[in-house]
């Protein structure tokens, strides 16, 4: 017995983690990601400026190209924007207000959508019918145009995007948890706890979300690189989150008029720090839905 070599039990979050980083694409999109929140996070501590502290900035050195040297002796790498502001530092920092207006809205919708549709799957009838027709009617709007007209209302400000956009995605968390809870409502585990007389809210929270949680991972990473787009596309119409907290969006926002002045690089980076912060989400989301659905790998 003494030659017999035992191989290691594969549990199943062991078999997700080498499923996952079998995509080397999928890996080094949650690489970059990391990184990108992790830069978020510590903004304080590793931005060169605070681009919004005005005892720091010199007009002077508004529109300094890429590599130029400020009145201070700083080095901007990244250039400066109108406002003598480092860009560099101004991307850090607006990647703050993007994740967290992006991660903080995609939480709450998932909540209130996946609340919503196990209730509708579970319940059935007429509770079913009118939270399906209210889902039908909020998917039926284009997105951008409904956040505008809730924006419209509300006025500038963090919060008031991450309500707007919380109004707009909580269908889509419905829908997707309502088809899979469809399926659930029907086992005998249900209809153990339906005999057993538990309450409503412990069969939808202990036994119906648990069978759900695949797809809603997925959706729910797809949903915030969306609304982190959302919220771009709300701040560069003047309508998303105010100057004295910008995110991304409002950075490319800030340099669209001098574009034509061959002032590139205050839209320029701020625009290819969003597209590598969308991109590496994405990639993200397409690798859990292969893992956690395999019917759907190419």
């Amino acid at each position: 017995m003494s030659g017999v070599v035992l191989a290691p039990v594969e549990t199943p979050l062991r078999r997700f983690v080498s499923e996952f980083f079998a995509s080397s694409i999928a890996a080094i999109g949650l690489a970059v990601f990391v990184v990108i929140a992790l830069a978020a996070i510590f903004a304080p501590w590793i931005a060169p400026q605070n681009p919004y502290d005005l005892a720091v900035l010199d007009i002077m050195d508004g529109r300094l190209e890429p590599g130029a040297v400020g009145g201070s002796g700083m080095t901007h790498w990244l250039g400066t924007d109108d406002q003598g502001r480092d860009m560099l530092s101004g991307i850090i920092y607006g990647l703050r207000i993007s994740l967290l207006v992006g991660v903080g809205s995609a939480f709450i919708a998932c909540m209130v959508g996946a609340s919503l549709g196990m209730l509708a799957a579970y319940a059935g009838g007429r509770t079913d019918s009118v939270i399906m027709r209210v889902v039908d009617l909020q998917l039926s709007f284009p997105t951008i145009l409904a956040a505008l007209m809730i924006l419209a209302f509300l006025g500038k400000g963090v919060m008031n995007v991450v309500i707007a956009l919380v109004l707009v995605e909580w269908a889509y968390y419905a829908r997707t948890v309502r088809g899979s809870a469809l399926v659930e409502r029907r086992r005998e585990y249900i209809e153990a706890a339906i005999c057993l007389a538990l309450p409503t809210r412990r069969i939808l929270f202990n036994h119906l979300l648990p069978n759900c949680l695949p797809p809603l991972i997925v959706v729910g990473t797809m949903q915030i690189a969306r609304a982190i787009a959302l919220e771009a596309t709300l701040s560069f119409l003047g309508l998303g989150v105010p100057i004295t907290e910008p995110s991304l969006g409002l950075l490319i926002a800030n340099g669209y008029e001098y574009m034509l002045s061959g002032k590139y690089w205050i839209s320029f980076y701020p625009g290819i720090a969003l597209l590598i912060t969308i991109v590496s989400i994405n990639l993200v989301g397409d690798q859990l839905r292969d893992v956690l659905n395999p019917r759907l790998k190419k």
